[in-house]
């Protein structure tokens, strides 16, 4: 199952793809489950319901949903928790030494953006930089969890993610600036899908991204220095994880801030894949500034979606 929100910002249908017993993948609308993906789905046993659903034969066969835009897979969290520096080998390109703890920080969940939607460089940005992350999915309140089986337990899935981040603005002086270089619009695109916990072995996923088809990182989830379940268990010693949150696991080697790639630039176009969770594509447009550019970014037309819903 991948579950994935279909149609115009704002306005996504909650949907499934499954395969049926043919072996033929379709796609299924959840309005009869469910207004949306988001955390009271997921907390009220929302991936357990969709299946016996499938199963008995009670979803409607969603019709044209290839020829829709792909929204993020998960209505906006009410928190993008995020860890940095995972793999020992960006902590490194990064200047930094690989952490003995782990490095949290926040993103506002108003930067959540569909995965094929084009995607704006900030007016003033000359150093914006890509992440491919594998994103973990909470299922349930975790709040001083006592053990990795309690953490396990909280995660209903994964997600594909893009960590879009402005370096001049993150880490200036010795202090740095990290909440102003991880904090822009349309900077976390999320999905094509979120696909359940229990069909995904996120201990040995293949990330990789590319920039104008050219290869950027080729990584494994093998190399994260905390894995998905410890994030969780650490996370909710420090915060209340709410179900529909999300934790971005952190970005392995390749990026622009190892200086062996420029920053990206407009008409640049960047794709991240993550093995099982799908494919995104961004397209790159210089961002206005004031009024005149806000009501330019409204006009801007969102992304096609067939790559999204294929991939």
């Amino acid at each position: 199952m991948k579950f994935t929100r279909l149609g115009a910002p704002g306005a996504e249908e909650p949907a499934v793809l499954a395969a049926g017993a043919d072996g033929v993948e379709r796609c299924y609308l959840l309005d009869s489950l469910t207004p949306d993906i988001d955390g009271e789905f997921l907390a009220g046993q929302g991936i357990a319901r969709t299946r016996a659903a499938l199963a008995a034969g009670e979803l409607e066969e969603f019709e044209g949903f290839a020829e829709l835009r792909v929204g993020a897979p998960i209505a906006r969290p009410s928190a993008l928790v995020c860890i940095g520096m995972n793999y020992a080998l960006h902590a490194a390109e990064s200047g930094a030494e690989p952490p003995s703890v782990p490095v949290v920080f926040l993103k506002p969940s108003n930067t959540v953006a569909g995965p094929n939607d084009r995607a704006p460089i900030p007016p003033r940005s000359s150093q914006y930089d890509w992440e491919v992350e594998l994103g973990i999915v909470i299922g349930r309140r975790a709040s001083y969890l006592e053990s990795l089986d309690e953490a396990r337990e909280c995660i209903a899935g994964y997600v594909a993610a893009n960590d879009l981040s402005e370096r001049e603005y993150q880490l200036p002086g010795a202090a740095g600036q990290w909440t102003k270089g991880k904090s822009l619009p349309a900077s976390t695109p999320l999905g094509p899908w979120l696909v359940p916990a229990d069909c995904v072995d996120a201990s040995a996923l293949r990330l990789r991204s590319w920039v104008n088809g050219e290869p950027r990182q080729d990584s494994s989830t093998a190399d994260l220095i905390f894995d998905p379940v410890t994030l969780v268990h650490h996370c909710s010693q420090y915060m209340l994880l709410e179900p529909g949150d999300v934790i971005l696991t952190g970005t392995p080697a390749g990026v622009g801030l190892s200086g062996r790639f420029p920053y990206l630039a407009e008409g640049d176009v960047v794709e991240i894949e993550i093995e099982g969770l799908g494919r995104q594509r961004q397209e790159f447009y210089r961002a206005g500034s004031g009024r005149e550019g806000a009501a330019r970014e409204r006009a801007v037309p969102e992304g096609s979606v067939r790559e999204g819903a294929s991939a």
